[in-house]
């Protein structure tokens, strides 16, 4: 809020469309989370959240403007002409190249460049594409870590002093929805488990993991993320030792949180690493927001 305050703003437009989507990844929870928060952190401000579709518990009344491609760069730019904004807002998303008033966008990670072979040619083309534009055209940048403010700096020249370093955050004591434990032996998990939250791809490391699971006895490693490598689930499925689930919705995920024996991380890169804050708090009796 402070950053936004001192680019002088009144009306602020927040493009909360990742927020709306139905694959939900560390992305999509904050740009859901920092949206539901803005108006009660800034009551002075006047924000207009724009979508492509609806979705409820957003806590926040959304103008939605539906469009089959391309929305940020098409249907976003003529909903904000008519909005008539002081600033454009992105917390997860691409600042539209016909936007030409003020724009401050979040960088989460520039895991496109360190890892350019888990992205398809057309995705990495894009997100090199527009994130070079953010770094060029928005007077500040928030990036979610150090880690990110390096690569900016490193692999896009940019300069520290343009780059604000706001760290997710979370323990607010905010009870969500948690499901029966009944629910993991609907799910085929049983007796201690090591949970492991993210996209299946060679990114995240997984079969690192199961390969030290594999050496322990007693436990297995549990797997909840959309799949992208169909070889790398493949490999975790193949195991005894590894229950992969998929998908889960939001109360499974916190019972997976708090029942776990441990949260592992063994990414080869991250922006940052949520999982790790949703086993501290789930430790400690809070929820993740």
């Amino acid at each position: 809020m402070i950053i936004i305050r001192r680019l002088l703003t009144k009306t602020v437009a927040v493009d909360l469309n990742p927020a709306t989507r139905e694959v939900v990844t560390g992305t999509e929870i904050f740009a859901r989370e920092v949206g539901s928060r803005l108006q009660a952190a800034a009551p002075e401000l006047q924000f207009r959240f724009f979508a492509s579709r609806p979705r409820a518990g957003l806590g926040v009344d959304v103008m939605v403007t539906p469009f089959p491609r391309l929305w940020s760069q098409v249907r976003l730019p003529l909903a904000l002409a008519r909005a008539r904004a002081d600033l454009l807002f992105v917390p997860a998303h691409a600042v539209p190249f016909a936007w030409i008033g003020k724009a401050l966008t979040v960088v989460h990670d520039l895991a496109f460049e360190r890892h350019p072979s888990a992205y398809s040619a057309s995705e990495r083309a894009y997100l090199q594409l527009t994130t070079r534009w953010a770094a060029r055209r928005c007077p500040l940048l928030i990036a979610i870590s150090e880690s990110t403010k390096s690569d900016l700096v490193e692999l896009y020249g940019m300069k520290p002093e343009r780059i604000r370093v706001v760290p997710l955050g979370g323990g607010e004591t905010v009870h969500r929805p948690v499901a029966p434990a009944s629910r993991l032996g609907e799910l085929g998990v049983h007796g201690p488990f090591v949970l492991q939250v993210g996209r299946i791809e060679a990114r995240k490391n997984q079969v690192a993991a199961l390969a030290a699971i594999e050496k322990l006895d007693g436990v297995t490693l549990v797997v909840a993320g959309p799949e992208r490598d169909a070889a790398i689930a493949g490999r975790l499925r193949a195991s005894s030792r590894c229950k992969v689930l998929g998908r889960v919705d939001q109360p499974t995920l916190e019972l997976l949180y708090q029942q776990a024996a441990a949260v592992v991380v063994p990414s080869l890169y991250e922006g940052f690493g949520l999982p790790v804050i949703n086993k501290i708090l789930a430790a400690f009796g809070t929820d993740q927001k």
